[in-house]
């Protein structure tokens, strides 16, 4: 999600440090530690503007939430929604979504939530898109045994690419939704881009795919 620069967005993340951590590398390993708890942490891998991850907290205050988000900006308006809930179960890591070995140790991560991700179209962009093997073996290494990706996206061919690259990486598809709004999925927690994709009439997709058989580290 691309924003123009909000004016005060660094001086606001950086009066919140206990919702904001900008040096994550202090916590691997080290999380629930950070949440003061021992409950299951999921991840979304470019929160936007935090509307679904405060959501999820909100309806499920057992669990522990991390939104990672590189962009100052949309840092800035998510942590406007968390102030304004005070959800002690939600993080902000403001990075590089891509380097997650560099925040998570392994076996760190109980679920990681793809929303609305880029679909990078062209051929020759394929090893950018977030289901892409190499980054597939990252959240395998992250995730605990036997643990899942939810998947969520406006894009048919991502889609399409998505399932195929879960299924040849050697991942069980749990579920997979064709048509998410017109279905009977209970409890669904919409994104921005969710919103506004959903308004036009367009169809969503989700599938909850699952690593098999990983040895613990």
């Amino acid at each position: 999600m691309r924003v123009r620069k909000r004016k005060g967005a660094e001086e606001l993340i950086a009066s919140h440090p206990e919702y904001v951590v900008n040096e994550a590398h202090t916590f691997k390993g080290r999380w629930h530690e950070r949440f003061g708890n021992n409950h299951p942490i999921h991840i979304e891998i470019g929160m936007g503007k935090g509307q679904f991850i405060t959501g999820m907290a909100k309806a499920n205050p057992e669990i522990n939430y991390i939104g990672v988000e590189i962009q100052t900006s949309v840092v800035s308006f998510a942590l406007d929604k968390l102030l304004a809930e005070e959800l002690p179960n939600v993080q902000l890591l403001h990075v590089d979504g891509s380097s997650l070995t560099e925040y998570f140790a392994d076996n760190e991560i109980d679920r990681i939530y793809l929303n609305f991700s880029d679909p990078w179209p062209k051929t020759r962009h394929e090893k950018r898109r977030l289901t892409y093997r190499t980054f597939l073996e990252v959240d395998e290494q992250i995730l605990k045994p036997n643990g899942e990706i939810h998947f969520k996206t406006d894009n048919q061919g991502l889609f399409e690419y998505s399932l195929a690259s879960f299924s040849q990486y050697g991942m069980t598809l749990k579920k997979v939704w064709l048509d998410l709004h017109n279905s009977n999925y209970e409890g669904n927690i919409m994104t921005e881009y969710e919103e506004k994709f959903s308004s036009r009439g367009q169809r969503i997709y989700r599938v909850e795919a699952q690593f098999n058989n990983k040895d613990v580290k």
